[in-house]
């Protein structure tokens, strides 16, 4: 059963960081003018439109502060002061609702395109610098945080941008038109009304920093619960197997329940900023309506002037009361933009040098000179990472077949990363036909490159579409043949819909032989001059391994191969095989060279395969 009172402790944990917002860190200084300044020049494209709409707002405005005006003319009918003929008054307020009418249609289109727009582009813009950035950010991030950024936090700058700004705009025209009939009608009344400004400035100020931080915390705290909804989904069969329905329940709870704790703490800094900017407007109107009253007693003012008066107050002290509640919606937005702009701000530590050139055609000779790595995050404690690869050298000739063997994390998956430059070492170099990886382009260097792992990633698609990801340009002849070399079209062909059928997420309706056998159809179509396997045949029946085995072996003919494996038997026909213990060389040789010499390989091998069988285990 879910623990309940482990998810309380683990609320309660969250909670305890969120106690009164006097208890917070203040946040950096000047981030809203850069945030914004950012997100708003993503409106510059879009200039006319915007200006098609503040012509409609500033109009659409404009005919809204004649409404009181005419109200105060009604007024002054009744009450017998001077004043407009009924007739001409009904006139201008049926001129002004069909104005409204039409100019509110023409800005709130304009200004919703605006928003959808600008806001789709900073979607895309995002993803594309998501697709620029190296394996290193995307292994010290996890793939629900990085989601959440793209879609929550993107989303909730779309309802700013689409709904607050809009509203805002038009309320600032309201409130500057307002004020200045307000002067109009009576300097006095004014006055008092202006006393008003900077009491709501100050209480905005205060309370805004708050809701600042907290809303960057929500969207923090959805991050958490995404990123467990994400990875229980994907390991749905790991979670069924070990029966942790329960545990992932709890997970799943405890992380709502933190965010639900820091939403319910934005809530309250809410209740109270919004009655504190309502009670200082309701303030100054029962002022305005004392003195103004003094003010018709004592002739200064008419009955239609101050119900004028009154009405312009209110129209100010409304955009007032909603520049309170936009003011708390923006500093929400700020929070997700900047977590938005964080991840647009992330550089790649691998990237083309400023010099680099295209990497002409190879023929595919690989060379490690002395090369030592670690990679850049440090551990848990703050230590620096240990060092993977320590002085490395090691030549393949082009053409030739090279396996790398050798123990668990000795490094065999770094070194064969460095060639398509997934990294760059930390001392050392890699030169493919003694060109320096780091002094060349990156896509010209992996478009060479061709690459299958024991996990085979497949996409959301058809049988074809997949195949067709090594090369987009290809026919459908050229694919079919690649499935045929690749011992995949009599399967393919067993589908119901043959090559146009849906491989589902991640292939999950193809067995594990059938998607290692569109991985390598896909890589026999890219055509690389450098092929790395790594553990492509571990996983797999014999029957599978059998047929993969004889598509990889005419994958790999004519070509550089780098072939990863703990399975021996898979590596010995090798032209070479390479021994890496802790991240060094140790051995290196033909599989009868390397048995003869008697040394690591020779007691990997008899550990593998001349193991005496216990008699329990003969069945």
């Amino acid at each position: 059963m879910v623990n309940d009172k482990q998810v309380r402790l683990l609320a309660f944990k969250e909670r305890t960081l969120l106690r009164l917002p006097f208890q917070l860190i203040p946040p950096p200084q000047a981030a809203s003018n850069v945030s914004w300044s950012r997100l708003l020049s993503y409106l510059r494209p879009y200039r006319g439109w915007i200006v098609v709409a503040l012509i409609a707002m500033v109009i659409s405005a404009g005919l809204g502060l004649v409404i009181p005006l005419a109200i105060g003319q009604v007024v002054n009918l009744i009450t017998g002061d001077q004043a407009l003929p009924v007739v001409q008054i009904a006139q201008l307020l049926g001129i002004v609702m069909i104005g409204q009418l039409l100019t509110g249609v023409i800005q709130t289109y304009c200004l919703s395109f605006v928003g959808e727009r600008v806001v789709s582009d900073l979607r895309i813009a995002a993803y594309e610098h998501l697709q620029k950035l190296d394996l290193a950010f995307f292994e010290q991030r996890r793939t629900g945080e990085i989601t959440s950024r793209i879609t929550n936090d993107v989303t909730l700058i779309q309802t700013t941008v689409t709904n607050s700004l809009p509203t805002l705009l038009g309320g600032v025209i309201q409130l500057v038109g307002a004020v200045a009939l307000m002067l109009v009608v009576s300097w006095q009344l004014s006055g008092l009304a202006l006393i008003l400004v900077p009491t709501l400035v100050l209480i905005g100020v205060f309370f805004g920093r708050w809701l600042r931080q907290i809303s960057t915390a929500v969207q923090d705290r959805l991050a958490d619960a995404t990123s467990i909804l994400e990875e229980t989904v994907a390991g749905v069969r790991v979670v069924r197997s070990f029966r942790r329905e329960d545990y992932e329940i709890t997970r799943f709870r405890a992380a709502v329940e933190a965010t639900f704790a820091t939403a319910l703490k934005l809530a309250r800094i809410r209740a109270i900023f919004q009655p504190a900017m309502s009670l200082a407007v309701w303030m100054a109107l029962i002022g305005i309506l004392a003195i103004g009253g003094y003010l018709v007693s004592t002739g200064v003012l008419t009955t239609g002037s101050l119900i004028s008066f009154l009405f312009y107050a209110v129209m100010a002290a409304g955009s007032m009361g909603v520049f309170a509640s936009l003011f708390a919606q923006l500093q929400e937005a700020l929070g997700a933009t900047t977590r938005v702009f964080e991840l647009l701000d992330q550089q790649p530590l691998v990237a083309d040098a400023p010099d680099a050139i295209p990497l002409p055609p190879v023929e595919g000779r690989i060379e490690f000179r002395e090369v030592s790595f670690a990679y850049q995050s440090a551990t848990s404690n703050g230590s620096p990472a240990p060092v993977v690869l320590r002085d490395f050298s090691l030549t393949i000739e082009a053409g030739e077949m090279v396996a790398l063997v050798g123990p668990s994390g000795a490094g065999k998956s770094t070194i064969a990363s460095l060639i398509p430059r997934f990294y760059d070492v930390s001392a050392g170099s890699v030169l493919i036909d003694g060109y320096d990886v780091r002094r060349v382009q990156i896509q010209s260097l992996r478009d060479q490159i061709g690459i299958v792992l024991q996990e085979t990633q497949l996409f959301s698609g058809s049988v074809r579409d997949n195949i067709r990801y090594g090369r987009l340009e290809a026919t459908d002849e050229e694919i079919e043949a690649a499935a045929r070399m690749a011992n995949a079209h009599e399967f393919i062909c067993q589908l119901p819909d043959g090559y146009d059928t849906p491989v589902g997420e991640r292939g999950v309706r193809l067995s594990g032989g059938q998607r290692q056998r569109i991985a390598i159809a896909r890589a026999i179509l890219k055509n690389p001059r450098i092929l790395i396997l790594d553990e492509a045949t571990s996983s797999l029946d014999s029957e599978s391994e059998r047929l993969v085995q004889e598509a990889l072996e005419r994958l790999m003919a004519g070509r550089t191969s780098i072939v990863i494996a703990h399975r021996l038997s898979t590596v010995q026909r090798a032209d070479r095989i390479a021994v890496i213990v802790a991240g060094e060389l140790v051995e290196i040789g033909t599989h009868h060279e390397l048995l003869a010499r008697d040394g690591v390989y020779a007691r990997l091998y008899e550990r593998q395969f001349l193991q005496p069988i216990p008699a329990t285990a003969a069945v």
